[in-house]
């Protein structure tokens, strides 16, 4: 069945589509459009027609601006394209992996995570991609990390950020956090000594990611429970950072914290 009336006028132009967004920003003239979009009157106005048709739009005064059914369609429009956006950029990863490690109210704003891209570790480059990841970290200002797993370089690097004085919090699960204390007890009992370093334990989670002033790279486990190692979902936007701190703080609001060994 053909779509018809609003979803067709705004999902089957891009034209209108950003139309109706230049116009969310403020009223414009017919020349003001025409440049916008490097076009003559020919091309752009049947589409205004559409638009003024449909109650999307009105010109007044020599101004085309927003009706109030077009102001309400482009404030929910854009995050419903953004949503878009954030699960097509990235299909293979939010279809493949288990999202259950997610809390409902941050996976309800994936549309935060648009310019996140999937970065894969290839058995070839593997070196490559481990040393970029390290060095973002390195170069972080602060660092918030979750770890449902076990990786022997982890301590020592969380013990060189706290040298450097960069804030650091920590939260890993029990087997994680009873492996640390069995084979690195001196690293994390001096970690824990440190200012501006903080360390946590949560019951359990398939999932793991880090958090950096710089960057936000979120790793989560297959649909039968393993852990996927070579594809992290990574973004260096603020708003990709936003939505990271904020699953942080959902956990650590939730895990106990560890002061002493």
């Amino acid at each position: 069945m053909k779509s018809t009336g609003l979803l067709s006028i705004l999902t089957f132009s891009e034209k209108r589509k950003e139309i109706l967004f230049l116009l969310q920003e403020s009223p414009k003239t017919l020349s003001d459009i025409k440049e916008y979009f490097d076009v003559r009157s020919p091309e752009i106005l049947p589409r205004l027609k559409e638009m003024e048709t449909a109650n999307l739009i009105v010109r007044q005064e020599g101004m085309y601006r927003l009706t109030s059914l077009g102001k309400v369609s482009a404030i929910y429009y854009r995050p419903f394209l953004d949503t878009l956006t954030a699960i097509e950029a990235n299909e293979d990863f939010w279809r493949d992996h288990d999202l259950v490690a997610i809390p409902e109210p941050l996976l309800n704003r994936i549309q935060e995570l648009k310019e996140c891209r999937v970065v894969k570790d290839e058995h070839e480059h593997i070196y490559d991609s481990h040393k970029a990841f390290m060095e973002n970290v390195l170069t972080s200002g602060r660092f918030m990390g979750f770890s449902s797993i076990f990786l022997p370089s982890y301590p020592s690097m969380f013990l060189e950020l706290a040298r450097r004085n960069i804030p650091i919090s920590i939260i890993v699960t029990p087997n994680v956090f009873f492996k640390i204390k069995s084979e690195h007890n001196a690293e994390i009992e001096e970690f824990l000594k440190h200012k501006h370093t903080s360390f946590h334990v949560y019951d359990s989670a398939k999932v793991a990611f880090v958090v950096t002033d710089r960057f936000m790279s979120l790793s989560l486990f297959f649909k039968n429970g393993t852990f996927d190692p070579r594809h992290d979902l990574v973004g260096f936007d603020s708003s990709s950072i936003k939505w990271g701190e904020e699953l942080f703080k959902y956990y650590k609001e939730n895990a106990v914290e560890i002061k002493n060994l």
